[in-house]
């Protein structure tokens, strides 16, 4: 997991280009989802994580994202109930 406050955007850039970082996160909600999704987006620097996985995502406590990733936030909550 990458803080994005921790990293300048050169690095970010970079790390985007060579596919490195697949997911984000919201750091306090403990959400991740893709990097294209519409609530992602409007996320604060200061909240903002990232994955080079889904698997990381999910092994540092993150839950799927119920707008851009519907089917994997569906199998999530019947896991859950």
């Amino acid at each position: 997991m990458i803080r994005h406050c921790d990293i300048d955007d050169a690095e970010l850039r970079i790390m985007l280009n060579d596919k490195s970082i697949q997911f984000a996160g919201h750091r306090r909600l403990k959400i991740y989802g893709t990097l294209y999704c519409k609530s992602g987006k409007r996320m604060g620097r200061q909240q903002r994580v990232f994955f080079a996985s889904e698997d990381e995502a999910v092994g540092s406590g993150y839950r799927p994202c119920a707008h851009c990733m519907k089917d994997a936030y569906t199998r999530w909550i019947s896991w859950n109930r």
